[in-house]
């Protein structure tokens, strides 16, 4: 065997086929890209939460900056990531079910006519987001009243026991409907937009790490400023502050209305905006990425296992087909090895 034939090459069918029993590799890559996304994010998510609050507390007002100063100065330096442990425990599972939905139906349902692609990509998202909603849900509303001023709550057991004591199970998914008429329509923005800027600034869909970071942000920042009106009504519904309970959607726009008029629906657009763009960046590239280290230490083990069977003459003739590109056909096709009597 030839030292070329040897070796692994990384090229766009070998990164795009993933095999196609590897859910729990897209599972793995998803929980990792998920929970880093999260963390890393988290300080601003909780400034676009007290942005977002129809009866902001002392320092609630201003700009992004203003608001994270004021909050790390009256208190505490920590005070930014309270609640991250709510969403440690939930986006792991949440992304680790949504992007392996989302590739799966992707795979199975994307044509070699690539005009009908964008509305697959929209499809599977929409899917991937009521699994990941469900598991997310409740996360969101312990994270949500954890980040509020003046949290009554110890820690994130704590915030569970006592939500669930005076207000029940129902608490954890009143804002469900709303999460889902949110982040339907925000994940399916969402793919569409990553979709189409990959197209354009990685046309070969190979592992490109600026690529990547670029069509996440572009897509994130585009998606979260088109829903941040849905965005302010599951805060007011998660939080439930004084003076401010609302029971439903419905309920939530009318308060909205209420205390700040049209202006209220776009609370916090700045925060979600600049939330949103590197988190979705930082998602996808640790996704991608991950996937990448993957796909090589198969390739390598592929690699390790021909030079064997050369070795021992099992295998005398090796000729690698090469992986079919799911974007050029439907389906995912595994790597194959054609042996040929000479």
């Amino acid at each position: 065997m030839s030292e070329q034939s040897s070796v692994s090459i990384m090229n766009k069918d070998d990164y795009e086929s993933l095999p196609t029993n590897s859910v729990a590799v897209h599972m793995m890559a998803g929980a990792v890209a998920g929970i880093m996304e999260h963390c890393i994010m988290y300080p601003f998510d909780s400034v676009k939460t007290r942005m977002q609050a129809l009866t902001p507390g002392p320092g609630g007002g201003g700009g992004v900056g203003e608001v994270l100063y004021k909050m790390i100065r009256q208190e505490g330096v920590l005070r930014p990531i309270r609640g991250v442990g709510a969403v440690v425990a939930g986006a792991g599972p949440a992304h680790a079910l949504y992007f392996s939905c989302y590739e799966c139906l992707k795979e199975k349902f994307k044509s070699s006519r690539s005009q009908f692609n964008h509305l697959v990509y929209g499809a599977a998202g929409c899917v991937a987001t009521i699994l990941h909603d469900g598991v997310m849900n409740p996360a969101e509303v312990v994270k949500q009243r954890l980040q509020m001023y003046n949290s009554p709550y110890r820690n994130v057991l704590n915030c569970i026991q006592h939500v669930y004591q005076k207000e029940g199970i129902f608490a954890f998914y009143r804002s469900y409907t709303t999460q889902l008429a949110m982040n339907v329509p925000f994940q399916s923005i969402h793919f569409i937009s990553y979709e189409f800027v990959q197209s354009i600034t990685n046309p070969e869909h190979v592992y490109n790490p600026i690529a990547h970071i670029g069509s996440g942000a572009t897509a994130g920042a585009i998606a979260a400023a088109a829903t941040t009106p849905l965005d302010v009504c599951k805060t007011v519904l998660n939080t439930q502050q004084d003076g401010v309970h609302a029971q439903g959607m419905i309920d939530a726009f009318k308060q909205v209305y209420r205390f700040g008029g049209i202006q209220g629906y776009f609370r916090g657009l700045r925060a979600r905006v600049l939330f949103q763009a590197p988190a979705t960046a930082i998602c996808w590239v640790i996704y991608e990425s991950f996937k990448y280290v993957l796909r090589g230490k198969q390739d390598d083990e592929y690699s390790d296992s021909e030079i064997d069977n050369s070795i021992t003459g099992i295998n005398q003739n090796p000729t690698l087909v090469p992986r079919s590109n799911s974007f050029q056909g439907a389906g995912t096709t595994e790597a194959l090895t054609t042996l040929e009597a000479t």
